[in-house]
């Protein structure tokens, strides 16, 4: 049986994306301050991992199988799926196994957690395109996988940088421009 966040915004139209970027925070952050005009809400969580309703300590302590990863509810009319995953591959290093800078743990790999066939396709797509004009001499191991389950990481997490500006950043969530 699936889980998925009861507590995100939504409307009879809007969709949800689920990405993991490494650290959520950082993640939520970078999606927040580009699309936050044009997407419903966000979350950050834990997805796909074996324990219900886990706890950040226990993600953290590498037993759930949970990785940190955002959910964002939006509208398909204001923002398309394929722009949110294009972003995705341009806020962070999805060619480095299970860490992102100094994070390291099945809990900050890189993945996309798709809600149909469609967004499946889409994010296969996207992360081609993505190999060859951003990391050509990488190889991305972003996974692509449908969700299982999510929930919600506890209140203290979600907008963590609005609400401690100075706190914690991993030094990979940064908007490349640049093919490397």
């Amino acid at each position: 049986m699936s889980s998925i966040s009861k507590t995100i915004k939504t409307t009879s139209t809007s969709q949800l994306c689920t990405v993991a970027a490494g650290c959520f925070w950082g993640t939520e952050h970078m999606y927040r301050k580009h699309y936050n005009d044009r997407i419903i809400d966000a979350k950050v969580g834990f997805a796909n991992g074996t324990t219900s309703q886990p706890s950040y300590k226990e993600v953290c302590g590498g037993n759930t199988g949970h990785t940190e990863a955002l959910q964002i509810s939006f509208e398909p009319s204001k923002v398309s799926y394929k722009e949110l995953i294009e972003f995705f591959f341009l806020i962070h290093d999805p060619t480095t196994v299970n860490s992102q800078g100094p994070d390291v743990g099945l809990q900050y790999r890189s993945a996309i957690f798709t809600h149909d066939d469609s967004q499946g396709q889409i994010a296969r797509q996207v992360k081609e395109e993505s190999q060859k004009k951003w990391y050509p001499h990488d190889k991305i191991v972003t996974t692509i996988e449908p969700i299982k389950n999510f929930w919600d990481a506890e209140e203290y997490h979600q907008e963590y940088l609005f609400k401690n500006p100075t706190g914690y950043q991993c030094p990979t969530h940064v908007l490349r421009t640049v093919p490397k």
